[in-house]
Order: structure tokens, then sequence, then C-alpha cells
């Protein structure tokens, strides 16, 4: 059972690193949920219940610092709350329309129609959209990290 749950286990990082990247894959959950997996078919024998509480920490640590790294840097490009908002929504309307490719142009376009929106001039529109650009790539960067150390954990706790 160990190496069946070890071999689920990592298709679940797998899927969660691809996750990171991939807007209809939950990355940190489905990374949490290989390791309970895994605990799972082994009967909980090298893993307690204050890994899964750390780990669990570590996962929603993951999905508040990716908000809030789009946030930061459209604020700290200069956008507006509306900035923020049409960013979000950019995100969810751009991968609908565009599928993956509105990951990046979602979030842009919203930015800077949420600036428009506030009555800002279109230069500043621009730069909070640029802004939110920032804050997904920082965001991703910052997931990928952050992911890594929870598999990184989990490895070094069964081994």
């Amino acid at each position: 059972m160990s190496l069946l749950g070890l071999v689920l286990a990592c298709l679940f990082f797998a899927a969660g690193l691809a996750g990171t990247v991939v807007p209809a894959l939950p990355g940190a959950p489905l990374i949490w949920l290989g390791m309970l997996v895994y605990g799972l078919l082994t009967g909980f024998s090298s893993l307690g219940w204050s890994f899964y509480l750390g780990q669990a920490l570590a996962m929603v640590l993951v999905l508040v610092l990716d908000y809030l790294a789009g946030a930061w840097a459209v604020r700290r490009y200069g956008g507006s709350g509306y900035a923020i908002c049409g960013s979000m929504a950019g995100m969810v309307l751009g991968i609908l329309v565009l599928g993956p490719m509105g990951i990046v142009f979602g979030p842009l376009a919203g930015a800077v129609i949420g600036e428009l929106l506030a009555r800002k001039s279109l230069p500043q529109a621009i730069l909070a959209g640029w802004g939110s650009l920032v804050g997904l790539v920082g965001g991703t960067a910052i997931k990928l990290v952050l992911e890594a150390g929870m598999i990184i954990w989990f490895f070094s706790t069964i081994w």
C-alpha cells in the first residue's frame, strides 16, 4: 500500500504543480489531497495530525498570498480598487472567453477597464494593467516556491 500511496501522491503533486498555471486545477489543495491519500493508504503511519495541520496552513497561505500578490501589484502600480476588481473580473471572464490565454490578458484588460471606469487617464490605466501582470507572475512564483516546500516537507517526513 505504501508504494501505491506514494505513486498516487506523486500524481496529485504533479497535478497540483500544473494547477499553479492551469486555472481549472486548484494547485495547493491537490498537493494537500495527495498527502491525505498517502496517509489513508498507509494508515497514517508516518504522518501525524500536526503534519496535516501544518500543510493545511501552508495551503491556505498559498491561496491568500496568490490573491494578495495580484492586488498588491495593481495597487503598487497606482491602480485603484476599481482596477483590482476589474483585474479579478477580467481573470474570470478572460478564462471563459479566451481559455488559457485569458489568464494573462483578462486581468490586464480588466484592470485597464476598471481604471478607466474610475476616470483615470489611459496611461494610468495601462500602468495598473501592467501591475496586474506583475502580480500574476509574482503570485505564480510565490505559489511554486511554497508548493515545492510543501512537497519537500512531505518527502522529508516520510523518509
